[in-house]
């Protein structure tokens, strides 16, 4: 067909630089990129590295976030579970006093929020100390949301290990005072896409840092926190 190349055509087209000196201009090129590239990734462990805990050395505070990890034919994914595990220790130790679960809702047939809360109360955390944020689309959503609409200062951020730093940054941005806890997970393919994941997302995290733009949904401001709180 016209108007298609080839790949080995293509190839063909492209010149790799033949002298040293081109070559070590492109190479230097080549690794000034590099580096830019993981800039944000560096800063993101450098700055929220320190706050990264364990279930038993988190410091205290009112509220644990939650941040929703996908649903497996409506229930919590495994590694969502874990999190959600780590939540229902942190107010079994009384190192919480409430939980704010925060997610994705944006379709009749997909409900993060709820099947966490079910997962929490199937496991011993009551009812009313749960809250959800069904707006929760992105880290930067929940974290803004969680300062913005519901009241959070203070708060332990549970995520996997490969999440949590970009969290605690972010919410850092967004006025909350946090650590995190990294949840283990099993070394397998989500684990791996995830790793990668953060390295391509370090670099909105850093503009969303910056800049603080508004969340896909903004809304009134929710008192049900401080109920459950109280």
């Amino acid at each position: 067909m016209r108007g298609l190349r080839t790949p080995r055509g293509w190839l063909r087209r492209v010149r790799l630089p033949r002298t040293r000196r081109a070559q070590r201009r492109t190479f230097q090129v080549v690794m000034a990129l590099t580096v830019l590239a993981l800039l944000p990734a560096t800063w993101l462990n450098a700055s929220a590295g320190p706050r990264v805990r364990t279930v038993a050395d988190v410091p205290a505070a009112p509220v644990a976030v939650v941040f929703g990890a996908g649903l497996w034919n409506g229930e919590p994914s495994p590694y969502l579970a874990h999190r959600l595990d780590a939540a229902v220790r942190l107010y079994r130790d009384g190192t919480v006093r409430a939980v704010l679960v925060t997610g994705d809702n944006s379709r009749h047939d997909y409900d993060e929020p709820d099947a966490m809360r079910a997962y929490l109360v199937g496991h011993g955390v009551p009812d009313r100390k749960i809250v959800s944020d069904f707006a929760g689309f992105d880290t930067w959503d929940s974290c803004t949301r969680a300062h913005r609409i519901f009241g959070v200062d203070r708060a332990v951020l549970v995520s996997q290990g490969f999440h949590i730093r970009r969290a605690l940054a972010l919410c850092h941005a967004a006025g909350i005072d946090a650590y995190g806890v990294g949840v283990a997970a099993n070394r397998d393919v989500t684990w791996a896409y995830g790793g990668v994941r953060e390295i391509l997302a370090a670099g909105k995290a850093t503009a969303e840092a910056v800049l603080r733009p508004d969340p896909h949904f903004l809304g009134p401001k929710e008192r049900g926190l401080a109920a459950a709180l109280r």
